[in-house]
């Protein structure tokens, strides 16, 4: 686990991305979930969502370690309050990652042959938005030396373009979805019928959340 002396050693900043590559491991699991899901194979889906919640808990203790131990009369180019919000919010994803995961053991999902295929590419979708924005925050540094302007800014701003669109694809995929979901849906049963429901609103928050996040880095560059 991090230290004060480790935390504060380095640039504040520097630990966004350290946060970030925890979040990383989680979203990078629940793409082995997902493949598990798919293959029904279940014991694998049960060890994969373990782990799963295992790094999701170590991204927790992370940021809490951050918020715990950073003073509050630290010099950033940003506000104390704009940068716990970026922490929060990557710790969303690492948190929705563990939702979708731990929704696909709570019940068997009966499988629906129909959507199969748009359901995998919404999922992509999702994962690809996300990793998008990981690599805005990898910027970050970049950023710092650019003192949030120039060449660098332009180039976060149209990747942050880039990721704002491929949310706005998710969207378009989630109602496609839906749309041949609920066309099948009179031969689900009410838990089933909830169990999916609920599992494309959880995948889908997950470009929602990345997007929001992305957002808000646009507004630090802006102010």
């Amino acid at each position: 686990m991090l230290t004060i002396a480790k935390i504060f050693g380095k640039s504040p900043f520097s630990l966004l991305q350290t946060h970030m590559h925890k979040v990383c491991h989680c979203m990078n699991v629940l793409v082995e979930v997902f493949d598990a899901f798919e293959k029904r194979d279940h014991a694998e889906l049960e060890r994969q969502v373990s782990q799963l919640s295992s790094y999701e808990h170590e991204a927790d203790l992370t940021k809490n370690e951050i918020r715990k131990n950073m003073p509050r009369s630290i010099f950033l180019p940003i506000d104390r309050s704009q940068f716990l919000e970026i922490l929060a919010m990557q710790d969303d994803i690492a948190d929705k990652a563990e939702d979708v995961g731990n929704l696909l053991v709570l019940h068997p999902l009966q499988p629906i042959p129909e959507i199969s295929d748009v359901l995998r590419q919404f999922f992509e979708k999702n994962v690809e938005t996300f990793r998008d924005v990981r690599e805005i925050v990898r910027e970050i540094g970049e950023l710092i030396e650019s003192s949030f302007g120039g060449k660098e800014a332009e180039k976060v701003k149209s990747m942050i373009e880039q990721a704002s669109f491929k949310e706005h694809e998710s969207d378009i995929m989630k109602r496609s979805l839906l749309k041949v979901f609920f066309e099948k849906a009179e031969s689900l049963s009410t838990p089933q019928f909830y169990m999916w429901t609920k599992l494309i609103e959880e995948i889908g928050a997950i470009s929602h959340i990345s997007e929001n996040l992305a957002i808000r880095i646009r507004l630090i560059l802006e102010t």
